[in-house]
């Protein structure tokens, strides 16, 4: 038996055949004829079934009959099932396109008319209304953000104020971010507005706790550093801490470290870190020194090694300081690393030479024995040369002082005015010996000058200033027991000593005799 029709139904013998596009053809009478069951269950349905389904049979057959070109059944009942007043009707998917494009167009507009660049939002989920997206514009405004701002990181406006901002700045608050301090965070870092409390935040500041930060510290750490609370924890950070402490630096003052420069949690160590490390080693530094330096002055870390360091170097030895030297010199003032240093060296040789008569040869020696003479001001300097020449030295003498003792022109006055006043009075002494040993007015008057100088009295001992000061408290007794006094020992200045970087970390007791009104220029160190 062979169906005739391809689209619509064909009636052949007593086969109906339905063959709508894209669904097989059904025979009622071959399958009744090819499965039995199949009557039993149609017999089941009834008369009043089978005279339903007789008519649409019947109907369909004219409408394919009549039809040039028959529509599938599927399609006329699609066309019969969705009417215009459907109550279950839905927009197509051309349509919902078509709806979001209208809504973005609407809020680009909304931002541009405010100044703000869309163009990358395009992907980013935004508010359907203008409304909702005028509430987070306004919202960032109340937090001192601008337009600019915005403009910097655009992302910003994907953040739901509810679900977004208002956390995030809650558990900041709580943390103890201050507000003055939010808007320049929120510069710095606006990504933070998009992060989970629980999942991002929280785990970052417990780690930071874990590194001897303490609670109170730990606000001020992230208003210093606040990139901090984007990274990962097994990243950066951790290889950062393994090296440090891996070089030497102890592990009790970790935090300290952190507390002050928080910006080494964010250093690469193979970028960073070990080239800066390995550079000072070649200098002269041992391992343990940087180490050191890096537990005092953190921020060293932070110097470019290449746009720097090394060009800070190059100039202290073409201003005459010894390469040898090099590593005493920035032990004894790392800032010299990463200051704008061959402007004041030309500058400062040049008052040396005017005020204090010191050689273009002899400038490196000063260098080399008090690195922070290179930011000293012009007044604090003129202070002291007036003060020299007020005790009756002459300038060439007052050149003879600096060039064997830097500090001086660093030295509290009414400190050394009082010294002075003792070794006139006190030890009867010449102006000779002072340019001789001009370190004198580097002692304490009170805690060695004058209890040595009334042993050597009662002794009725005659020695040079060096032999009496240049040494420590157990090295003077130990002299008193001699029977004559050892050229030998008589060293005549002091010298600065790599190994006072290598023993373990003391708590800075940095003397009173320096001038605390001495000016440094461009500099908030205190002196060293």
């Amino acid at each position: 038996m062979k169906a005739l029709g391809y689209h619509g139904i064909t009636i052949t013998g007593s086969c109906v055949l339905f063959s709508p596009s894209k669904s097989p053809n059904l025979c009622l009478s071959c399958l009744t004829q090819q499965y039995p069951f199949t009557r039993k269950i149609l017999d089941y349905s009834g008369s009043i079934q089978k005279k339903k389904s007789n008519a649409l049979i019947t109907s369909r057959i004219l409408a394919t009959s009549s039809a040039s070109s028959a529509p599938s059944i599927a399609s006329t009942r699609s066309a019969a099932a969705s009417p215009s007043s459907s109550l279950y009707a839905r927009p197509s998917l051309l349509q919902m396109r078509n709806e979001r494009a209208a809504n973005r167009a609407r809020l680009y507009e909304f931002l541009r008319g405010l100044g703000v660049v869309p163009d990358e939002l395009d992907g980013l989920e935004l508010p359907v209304t203008v409304d909702v997206m005028r509430e987070r514009v306004d919202f960032l405004h109340s937090l001192g953000l601008t337009i600019e701002d915005i403009n910097n990181y655009p992302l910003v406006l994907g953040c739901s104020v509810k679900k977004n901002m208002i956390p995030v700045l809650d558990y900041l608050g709580k943390l103890g971010v201050r507000k003055a301090t939010i808007t320049e965070f929120l510069r710095r870092y606006p990504q933070v507005l998009h992060a989970s409390v629980v999942v991002d935040l929280a785990p970052v500041v417990k780690y930071l706790q874990g590194l001897d930060i303490k609670a109170g510290d730990v606000p001020r750490v992230l208003e210093r550093y606040p990139e901090l609370l984007g990274f990962k924890l097994e990243g950066t950070m951790s290889t950062s801490v393994a090296y440090l402490i891996g070089i030497g630096v102890a592990r009790r003052e970790l935090g300290g470290v952190l507390t002050r420069y928080p910006e080494i949690l964010g250093m690469r160590v193979g970028r960073v870190i070990k080239p800066f490390v390995e550079y000072l080693e070649s200098l002269g530094l041992p391992r343990l020194a940087v180490a050191r330096l890096i537990e005092k002055r953190p921020h060293i870390l932070g110097f470019g090694l290449e746009d720097q360091v090394k060009p800070n170097v190059e100039a202290l030895l073409e201003f005459g300081v010894r390469k040898e030297a090099l590593a005493s010199v920035i032990a004894q003032y790392p800032d010299i690393m990463g200051i704008e240093l061959k402007a004041k060296l030309l500058s400062q040789q040049s008052l040396f030479e005017s005020s204090i008569l010191v050689s273009r040869d002899e400038y490196g020696r000063v260098i080399e024995k008090m690195p922070q003479a290179v930011s000293l001001s012009r007044s604090t300097v003129s202070k002291h040369v007036d003060f020299f020449e007020g005790c009756g030295f002459l300038l060439k003498q007052v050149s003879r002082m600096v060039v064997g003792c830097p500090q001086l022109l660093a030295l509290n006055l009414d400190i050394m005015r009082m010294s002075f006043e003792y070794f006139q009075t006190e030890m009867d002494g010449d102006l000779e010996e002072l340019v001789a040993f001009p370190a004198f007015f580097t002692y304490g008057l009170e805690s060695t000058i004058r209890p040595r100088h009334q042993i050597i009295a009662e002794k009725g001992l005659k020695c040079s200033l060096g032999w009496l000061l240049n040494c420590s408290d157990e090295k003077f007794k130990e002299r008193m027991n001699y029977d004559s006094i050892g050229i030998e020992e008589m060293e005549t200045e002091p010298s600065f000593d790599m190994k006072t970087l290598l023993k373990p970390r003391e708590e800075d007791d940095s003397g009173s005799e320096y001038d605390e009104d001495s000016e440094f220029e461009d500099s908030d160190d205190e002196f060293m």
